[in-house]
């Protein structure tokens, strides 16, 4: 593939959006060839490192209204470090690799392959984030009024109906995965973090479930005396991520597919 073209006529310094889908698709496949260990490795790292925004989001909202716009605007800002690792410090996140829909789409991965990465990443991401989340509680942090925000997200997501969990998951991974989609836009470390960060803050503020996230605050809750139970806490994992597949590999990597179809 030749190498995208520097700034266009507008005089910005981003690819365009006919290059970020080839980008995208080239990520796709370096993505499915990567072995099982190495993919699993990266996964667990992507778990933490949301589990890491998991945890800032919480201690942000100790203290604070959780319907208070500004507050959870503040709380989705901090959460973002956790997709900024991702990024920038090179993870395999469940719900980013939506998008190699586009390279399966295009016949440059098996869907065997989209399907064992994802596989293989999910599992990944509930390790990490789970142990992360044990990690925390060994701390002593979630004694305290941090484990009372804690189980109290925990109780809400447990509390949500299987339509809402599974709307909110639709639009939320719309939203992560235009952030990715942004970072390719980006030529530098500086634009990639600028991307990330209003896509990610809008979906924390608007309340949408994100499943990689879930995975680190239903059990950081449960540790901190929640009252959700497993049946509510993979409920809510269940339908989320069924949501999280659909918004973003329909709602953003097939738009974007049909929009810039590959050249031969």
């Amino acid at each position: 593939m030749s190498a995208p073209e520097s700034a266009g006529p507008t005089g910005l310094d981003a690819y365009k959006p006919a290059e970020i889908a080839r980008l995208v698709e080239t990520a796709g496949v370096a993505k499915a060839g990567l072995g099982v260990a190495q993919t699993l490795t990266l996964a667990i790292l992507a778990g933490a490192f949301i589990g890491f925004g998991g945890a800032a989001y919480t201690m942000v909202m100790t203290g604070a209204d959780p319907g208070f716009g500004p507050a959870r605007l503040l709380g989705g800002a901090v959460f973002s470090l956790g997709l900024i690792l991702v990024i920038v410090g090179g993870a395999e996140l469940f719900t980013g690799n939506a998008l190699m829909t586009m390279a399966a789409v295009d016949g440059r991965i098996t869907t065997a392959q989209l399907l064992r990465n994802w596989g293989i990443v999910y599992a990944g991401n509930a390790i990490g984030s789970v142990a992360l989340a044990v990690a925390f509680a060994l701390t002593g942090l979630l004694d305290g009024p941090m484990g009372a925000t804690a189980a109290a997200i925990a109780d809400g997501k447990g509390a949500l109906d299987p339509a809402a969990a599974f709307m909110r998951g639709i639009l939320c991974n719309a939203l992560v995965c235009l952030a990715v989609w942004l970072t390719f836009a980006a030529r530098g470390v500086a634009g990639k973090i600028l991307a990330i960060l209003w896509p990610i803050a809008g979906f924390v503020l608007l309340g949408l479930e994100h499943s990689v996230a879930n995975m680190y605050l239903l059990p950081q809750g449960a540790l901190a005396g929640s009252g959700i139970g497993w049946a509510a806490a993979l409920t809510n994992l269940f339908w989320v991520t069924l949501g999280n597949i659909v918004g973003g590999a329909g709602g953003v990597a097939l738009a974007y597919r049909f929009a810039y179809p590959r050249r031969a």
